[in-house]
């Protein structure tokens, strides 16, 4: 059971992605009905570590056995979505896999689930250039921190 918690306007996520970067691009993926781009991850399970929540995500979606190489960013996001007001906690993993078994290229692909995601493996230098959420992904991306960052992004539309 997924970590979310529902009233009748609002929507608290607990949600851990991947920061998969590979010859100067990192993997996204999207929804195939939406425009916005995100880094691969998925809610968090009741009782599930968060390391253990984003390898069983690229798991799922992609057949992919990664690492998880350490902790980036601790995001608290607030942002609108279908009419609903959303309070999502982040936790964004710097991930690799040796090897990679996804071109690394510009083609948009689909993984395990069939056509329901897509994913693409996009330039860092062009990150700024693509409707990518949480919006500080697009800032922060082409400099990791060395150390672990908190950040808050409140971002209505």
């Amino acid at each position: 059971m997924d970590v979310v918690f529902k009233t009748e306007r609002a929507v608290f996520n607990y949600r851990v992605a991947g920061i998969w970067i590979v010859d100067d691009r990192v993997l996204l993926h999207k929804a195939v009905n939406e425009r916005h781009w995100s880094l691969t991850g998925g809610r968090v399970e009741i009782a599930e570590e968060a390391k253990e929540s984003i390898k069983r995500e690229f798991l799922e979606e992609l057949d992919v056995d990664i690492s998880v190489n350490r902790l980036v960013w601790i995001a608290e996001n607030f942002f609108e979505y279908n009419g609903m007001d959303i309070h999502e906690l982040g936790l964004y993993f710097s991930v690799s896999s040796n090897p990679h078994p996804y071109a690394i290229n510009s083609t948009p692909f689909y993984g395990m689930e069939g056509e329901r995601l897509m994913y693409r493996w996009t330039p860092i230098e062009e990150i700024g250039n693509v409707e990518l959420y949480p919006e500080f992904l697009r800032g922060e991306m082409s400099h990791l921190p060395n150390d672990t960052h908190h950040i808050v992004q409140r971002q209505y539309r």
